[in-house]
């Protein structure tokens, strides 16, 4: 209820603990064939969280429903990497303080008649603290003027989406080589890194699943490091019914001194034992 008093005039629509607006990259659209980038940006009070894709143990990710004009599609939100969100017995996964959701979106040539693009967006999010969470419903809504010349930068906001783009998991380098074995219990990740490894050498891993009840969230990641790479365990989630083919995720790797990075893996599963396979 005191939402209103907390959150300044301008800084995007109210949710609870928080703000989220709608935002472009830059100030207008080109319409044959032009692709661009809008993003949702959230702003949370100190204490709450929201979520990535797989929640984790509890929580769902935001949704968004577009209402778009005819000759604009939206793609699929990018994810940027989350973190661990521990209280215990339980852990999720998302982020806090602030995160920018990265949308890309294409014009065809039938928008070259209009002035301008109004961009609607019903955004449902699930905001979060360690004791309770707070589902909400806001309508967001941006006009972008439709031109045929170079859009126009907005420094802080292009800032903004650089900064973003940075916290995306990227693909690992093309030398690094990935299998995952299925044991009893758990799965094991490893990794061989090539000369990587010995330049950079891995000090931290941990895996966030794409599909929700394979791993156990809570369960600690062991990390065993040697000259070629690593291994990773995995304990498997008690709601995990059925074998897997596939490990989908994000693998943050710390290294000094580089410090930490994601990077997109989709590794085939084999029985204990079986071949390598490189990363996907």
């Amino acid at each position: 209820m005191l939402l209103g008093a907390l959150i300044a005039p301008g800084a995007g629509t109210p949710i609870p603990h928080g703000t989220v607006e709608l935002i472009a990259e830059k100030q207008g659209i080109i319409a044959a064939g032009h692709t661009f980038d809008v993003g949702l940006r959230f702003q949370l009070e100190k204490g709450w969280h929201v979520y990535w894709i797989n929640p984790g143990d509890s929580g769902e990710p935001a949704r968004v429903e577009w209402h778009l004009p005819s000759g604009l599609s939206a793609g699929a939100i990018e994810w940027p990497t989350p973190r661990r969100l521990d209280s215990g017995s339980i852990v999720d996964y998302g982020y806090e303080e602030a995160v920018l959701l990265i949308v890309p979106m294409r014009a065809d040539g039938s928008l070259a008649g209009q002035s301008k693009a109004q961009i609607g967006a019903d955004v449902r999010v699930l905001v979060c603290s360690q004791e309770m969470c707070i589902p909400s419903k806001v309508e967001l809504s941006l006009a972008l003027p439709i031109q045929s010349q170079p859009a126009l930068a907005d420094a802080r906001k292009t800032e903004m989406f650089a900064n973003a783009r940075k916290s995306l998991p990227r693909p690992p380098p093309g030398n690094w080589k990935f299998s995952v074995a299925d044991g009893n219990e758990s799965f094991v990740l490893a990794a061989t890194l090539g000369h990587d490894s010995a330049v950079h050498p891995i000090t931290q891993a941990i895996f966030f699943p794409l599909a929700e009840s394979q791993i156990e969230n809570a369960a600690p990641q062991k990390l065993e490091t040697s000259a070629a790479g690593f291994r990773l365990t995995l304990r498997k989630s008690d709601r995990l019914l059925k074998p897997i083919e596939r490990l989908r995720g994000v693998l943050v790797l710390s290294s000094s001194p580089l410090g930490n990075q994601g990077y997109l893996i989709d590794v085939p599963v084999s029985k204990a034992g079986g071949a390598r396979h490189a990363v996907q």
